[in-house]
């Protein structure tokens, strides 16, 4: 057996049945291979969106995400997507190839030292140099990028040992790796501190949307009855239908949610990572911290807990809620402070101005998208108004990074959910920036035939960052650009367009979206001053 197909069979042996990528020169042999296997090789039309795929694959099942390409451009196309499951947590096996390294017939043609590359953007970065040491190879690279935290890890096949024979290797089974369960010190420290507390809050990170978690997560609201809200990359751990449900904290200080953040004397953080733009800014002598998380906290100027329970969070939540339930009596003023905050971050939902506030189209959204829905966001000002507005019901039913926070990815995220999901709604929000940035992507999800609404919030410029240059008192410049017409645009895809005219519209142009199936894609004009008005001007006013 040469080494491609060994490659292949020890895929296989993880249980890969979808591989993402651009074939070239290089990885023919693992294509070929690839071919005669029971694994569906899905071409895209660049290197980076078969990255986010992975990742975003790795995001929803807990098991890795393959991504392929070939050496030099092509890999280096994948170094963006190697950022995004880095930072945001999401387990991914990356394969690139490479030229011969035992002869060199080329010179330095196309050749860059990617496993270098790769080495600070993922768990392990590696150089296949035997054929016989695939299968262990590829085990270590899926335990890798699956246990916690997990993340990408690159292998780089040269091709003349993707062609040497092997002769007869064993493939190495998986196994299970159970995390160790914090200790009793440690849960007993944190229940001390909790039932000192007067004003005790939780909050849910981006490690609590670990797709096995979510119902440890919500049978611990429901036994220790203590009031919570989430960052952006948590929305969604506990549905925010809860009635102990406060918000997210979509920016670092001064939001509506922030008035029950600066009330609290302690915060118990469960699954929180500082690669998240930081949910509150923490000073000495504010407030009381417990860590809770797979992995010790990262200290930093505005993180820095007094108390850490590290382990596996179910199992240490679980032992938690046995030393509090019954015994934490929520402050009656949380009640109010609740209901003023998630009054303000509806106001305004139903207006018919023309073009759409941004919260009108979170508003219609939700009326829409059932609650397994799911919804895909790229990276921009929306990305804001999603996370303060939306409520989720179901884990990892809103995808959004602010990790990385790159824009691109809110396309190939929203393909890989489709793919894995195909009797759900999924539905991709994305600014004309993001959108256009990876827009060809569009020929892929034609041609998987996807059911997929792509909806594009238009205002022609990069408007996050718009709004930043207004905040900072900078003249407006150098962020405007044209745009297709998208409806036209849809067409040469081969898919369905509509613009949205009015605001009573976008219901309908979703609906019927949706329910025509197929590939859709619906241009939605925005007003976005409301950034200033509440953002800015209604938060400054709050604080004074």
């Amino acid at each position: 057996m040469k080494g491609s197909d060994l490659l292949v069979a020890a895929l296989e042996n993880e249980g890969v049945d979808r591989i993402y990528g651009v074939p070239g020169e290089e990885n023919l042999d693992v294509v070929d291979s690839l071919r005669r296997s029971s694994i569906e090789l899905i071409v895209t039309r660049h290197e980076q969106p078969a990255a986010f795929m992975a990742a975003t694959y790795g995001r929803l099942t807990g098991k890795p995400g393959v991504a392929l390409s070939t050496l030099g451009p092509g890999a280096l196309n994948l170094v963006t997507g190697a950022a995004y499951g880095f930072l945001g947590g999401m387990p991914m096996v990356l394969m690139t190839g490479q030229k011969a390294i035992r002869q060199s017939r080329q010179g330095h043609f196309q050749i860059v030292d990617i496993v270098a590359t790769m080495r600070p953007l993922a768990k392990q970065s590696q150089q296949v140099v035997s054929a016989s040491s695939i299968p262990t190879l590829v085990r270590n690279a899926f335990r890798i990028a699956a246990e916690e935290r997990p993340g990408p890890v690159h292998l780089e096949l040269p091709e003349d040992i993707a062609r040497e024979e092997a002769g007869d290797v064993a493939l190495v089974p998986p196994h299970a790796v159970e995390i160790p369960v914090p200790s009793p010190e440690a849960i007993k420290r944190a229940s001390e501190l909790i039932l000192a507390a007067k004003f005790p809050l939780l909050m849910f990170g981006a490690g609590a949307n670990r797709p096995r978690l979510a119902p440890a997560l919500s049978e611990f609201v429901h036994r220790v009855r203590i009031p919570f809200f989430n960052t952006q990359m948590g929305k969604g751990a506990v549905g925010g239908a809860s009635d102990f449900y406060l918000g997210t904290a979509a920016l670092s200080e001064r939001d509506y949610v922030h008035r029950a953040i600066d009330r609290a004397d302690l915060i118990v953080t469960i699954g929180h990572e500082t690669v998240e733009k930081p949910p509150f800014l923490m000073t000495q002598g504010r407030h009381q911290v417990i860590h809770i998380g797979f992995e010790p906290a990262a200290v930093e100027e505005v993180y820095f807990p007094q108390a850490e329970v590290v382990g596996d969070i179910a199992s240490g939540l679980g032992l938690l809620a046995g030393l509090l339930e019954g015994k934490v009596r929520m402050n009656p003023d949380w009640v109010a402070l609740r209901k003023e905050i998630l009054r303000h971050i509806t106001d305004r939902a139903d207006e018919d101005r023309f073009p759409l506030t941004p919260q009108r189209i979170v508003h219609d959204v939700r009326q829409v998208m059932p609650p397994d829905g799911i919804v895909a966001l790229d990276n921009g000002m929306y990305k804001i108004w999603f996370a303060r507005n939306y409520r989720t019901d179901v884990a990892n039913t809103l995808l959004l990074d602010n990790a990385l926070a790159t824009m691109g990815a809110g396309l190939p995220s929203g393909m890989m959910a489709a793919l894995l999901y195909p009797k759900r709604r999924v539905l991709v929000v994305a600014g004309d920036g993001g959108f256009m940035m990876n827009s060809q992507e569009l020929e892929t999800a034609r041609r998987l035939n996807l059911d997929l609404v792509v909806m594009i919030i238009e205002d022609h410029a990069y408007g996050m960052i718009r709004w930043k240059q207004a905040v900072d008192g900078m003249p407006d410049f150098g962020l405007s650009f044209g745009n297709p017409d998208f409806v036209t645009y849809a067409a040469a895809y081969g898919a369905r367009g509509r613009r949205v005219t009015s605001a009573s519209e976008l219901v309908p142009a979703l609906e019927q979206a949706f329910s025509a199936g197929g590939l859709h894609l619906i241009a939605v004009p925005i007003d976005y001053s409301e950034n200033i008005r509440v953002l800015v001007d209604e938060l400054r006013h709050m604080q004074d």
